[in-house]
């Protein structure tokens, strides 16, 4: 048995940054911190933390008056930070900047009186942050078929953004509609999809071909590794995405020749290095490494956290 391992996979430079921040906020504060939402759609992280003695919420009820309160890697509406100002919670924003890119998008597009469709998937938290900038501006459409169902006219002042972790061709089919039936329809100044969920995806359509199988490491709710695993079915015809390698369906690799693995950007590498281990002493695999694109991105702690006093 032979291994493809994509690179690039596994964490972004936004994902870096919010668990860098956890653990720095962890390390000057302790662990008694509460987080909004989970601080990247990863179950091992999340267990890590919640091991540790951090909270998750999805409530800012659930956090007493002035505690610490991070808010992730998805970003949070305007509300929900006024709401976190009257509990009086010490706020720190792991927010990835290519999520808060689009919220500025979006602020300024309704300043200008622009209907804002918004491309992305209903109930995700990246979704929600975004559209409760401006809510009364924004329509939410998750796939052609609802471009079809707009109501808006020629005339009227358009303009679209996507959610970051989009599968890039599930994007451009909805934006193609958009313009064909909208060509006022005004684009982002930049694309919105994230670098890292792009790269990811071209290196398993580029690589997946050459597998019988492809293991995409992440967990189910985490949006850009659907689309991995969704990419892996569509041009190897096996695909599985897994959280760790005690999910593998081991039936489905017998007879399996070549094996793609890679991971979502909120997985950790050492659920990629288990995996590995377990092809190797299990089936005396080899491995390949292949670098299909170089990322060299780095976000900084933000000020509100580099600011704060270590425990003492």
């Amino acid at each position: 048995m032979k291994i493809l391992l994509a690179n690039p996979r596994g964490f972004c430079a936004g994902v870096n940054m919010a668990i860098e921040c956890l653990d720095e906020a962890i390390r000057r504060c302790g662990p008694n911190i509460f987080v909004y939402h989970e601080i990247v759609h990863n179950k091992y992280v999340v267990d890590r933390f919640t091991k540790q003695g951090v909270t998750f919420i999805d409530d800012l009820s659930e956090a007493p008056a002035g505690s610490i309160l991070l808010y992730s890697a998805h970003g949070v509406s305007p509300e929900i930070r006024r709401q976190a100002a009257l509990r009086n919670l010490m706020t720190i924003d792991a927010t990835c900047p290519l999520v808060t890119k689009v919220h500025l998008e979006a602020i300024k597009f309704a300043k200008e009186h622009f209907n804002i469709i918004l491309i992305g998937h209903e109930g995700h938290d990246e979704v929600i942050g975004t559209m409760g900038e401006a809510p009364e501006s924004i329509t939410l459409v998750e796939s052609p078929d609802d471009v079809d169902k707009l109501t808006f006219g020629p005339n009227d002042r358009l303009a679209y953004l996507t959610q970051t972790t989009l599968s890039v061709s599930e994007a451009e089919a909805i934006i193609g509609r958009l313009r064909a039936r909208y060509p006022q329809i005004k684009s982002p100044p930049k694309e919105d999809i994230c670098y890292a969920t792009t790269n990811r995806q071209d290196a398993v359509s580029l690589l997946a071909p050459q597998a019988d199988v492809v293991i995409v490491l992440g967990s189910q709710n985490s949006s850009n590794s659907r689309r991995l695993m969704e990419l892996g079915r569509e041009h190897a015809g096996k695909a599985f995405l897994i959280d760790s390698v005690s999910e593998l369906p081991l039936d489905d690799f017998t007879g399996s020749e070549t094996i793609l693995i890679t991971a979502g950007a909120s997985a950790p590498e050492v659920v990629v290095e288990e995996t590995i281990d377990f092809f190797v002493t299990k089936f005396a695999a080899t491995v390949e490494s292949i670098v299909v694109r170089e990322e060299h991105v780095h976000f900084n702690l933000p000020k509100e956290l580099r600011e704060l006093p270590v425990m003492r």
